[in-house]
């Protein structure tokens, strides 16, 4: 018998880094998983270093027959129990091909907090052989039920990360050298595909009023996406080119962080955003939008500032109160920690994971083989 992981994924962003740490803890506790991953993708990099049982599958659209076909064979030969789809595509070419091979469960997890489209297979691809679909923030679940989700199908379990980069000591001066910044500048980075809704637009309009009034501030974008050449002239033609640095895709994340001053996410629309509990993780204050899933991790004056959604003078106001009181901001930082620490672990979001697979299985009569620990 074994657990089938399917992420149709082709870039590098947080829904994968989640998929495979999840896969990655279930290994780990002894699980027969199999992890399925675009071939060639980032994903299957990640994996493959990590050690992971992999099946490469070509998924060209939600449509791809032979993606089906394929998977379905797969799934069959290795006695699939149990499959868990990551993203909207994979959900429809893993459904199918479960469909085909009688795997009898079947979870999602929903990591945006987009409405999902009013029609017939909208619906029947969210609901239809569903065992759980699982939301990492009850602004997901709130997206969804609004859709016409039964709300007994969604399990909120939010997402977690890996402290392990942040055990040792990181350098603080690490993007100050690369980029010859001064000692007394104030560093406020954002780490975010270069997408509408992470709302980049309007932290560059921030950008034009913080200048005025406190010109050390930086700006650290880091991410690539469709709307990086548009964003950057934006940048010239609001004259903060000077100010603003797109770094592009690092994979050196960690030490970026530990450079900031403060991170900011600027989303109208926003699952939870894992990159806010990686921040939270280096103690650094967070400044972000009241929107989605980001109010149930930042509490507001407690473990960062936050701001309405689409509003360049409230985000520039919070920065600037950052900047001017810098120990609030520590103390903004050193309670964010504890919070993300306590709360967020990779290692607790796979327990969560876990435990409802086997509540499925048992209610179904299906063991799952693992040494499964709480």
């Amino acid at each position: 018998m074994s657990l089938f992981h399917i992420d149709a994924g082709k870039e590098w962003r947080g829904g994968q880094r989640q998929s495979l740490f999840l896969v990655r803890e279930i290994y780990r506790r002894g699980y027969p998983v199999y992890f399925v991953v675009q071939p060639k993708s980032p994903l299957h990099k990640k994996a493959k270093e990590a050690g992971l049982p992999i099946l490469p599958v070509r998924m060209r659209s939600e449509a791809d027959l032979l993606a089906v076909v394929r998977l379905a064979v797969f799934m069959k030969m290795r006695k699939c129990r149990l499959a868990h789809f990551h993203d909207a595509h994979s959900l429809a070419v893993g459904s199918a091909a479960a469909s085909l091979a009688g795997t009898p469960i079947r979870i999602m997890t929903r990591r945006v907090d987009f409405p999902l489209k009013k029609n017939f297979f909208s619906k029947r691809k969210y609901q239809k052989n569903l065992d759980a679909l699982i939301a990492i923030s009850k602004g997901v679940k709130k997206v969804l039920v609004e859709g016409g989700v039964d709300p007994q199908l969604v399990k909120v379990i939010p997402s977690g990360i890996d402290f392990s980069p942040y055990t040792d000591l990181l350098p603080c001066n690490y993007l100050r050298k690369e980029l010859s910044f001064k000692p007394k500048d104030f560093l406020v980075g954002i780490i975010a595909h270069l997408a509408d809704h992470k709302g980049h637009k309007y932290l560059i309009r921030a950008a034009k009023i913080l200048k005025e009034k406190a010109p050390r501030i930086k700006v650290i974008i880091v991410g690539k996406g469709p709307l990086e050449m548009e964003l950057k002239q934006q940048s010239r033609k609001s004259h903060v080119d000077d100010m603003v640095y797109f770094l592009g895709f690092r994979e050196d994340i960690p030490q970026i962080l530990c450079s900031l001053d403060v991170f900011v996410l600027s989303s109208y629309l926003e699952g939870m955003g894992s990159t806010i509990l990686d921040a939270m993780a280096c103690s650094l204050p967070v400044v972000a939008t009241r929107t989605g899933g980001i109010p149930e991790v930042v509490k507001n004056t407690v473990t960062g500032i936050l701001v309405p959604p689409k509003d360049p003078a409230a985000l520039s106001e919070a920065i600037l109160t950052l900047y001017k009181d810098k120990k609030l901001g520590r103390e903004l930082g050193v309670k964010g920690s504890e919070v993300v620490r306590e709360k967020y672990s990779a290692e607790s979001m796979a327990g969560k994971v876990m435990d409802l697979y086997e509540r499925i299985a048992v209610k179904k009569g299906i063991k799952l083989d693992g040494e499964h620990k709480d």
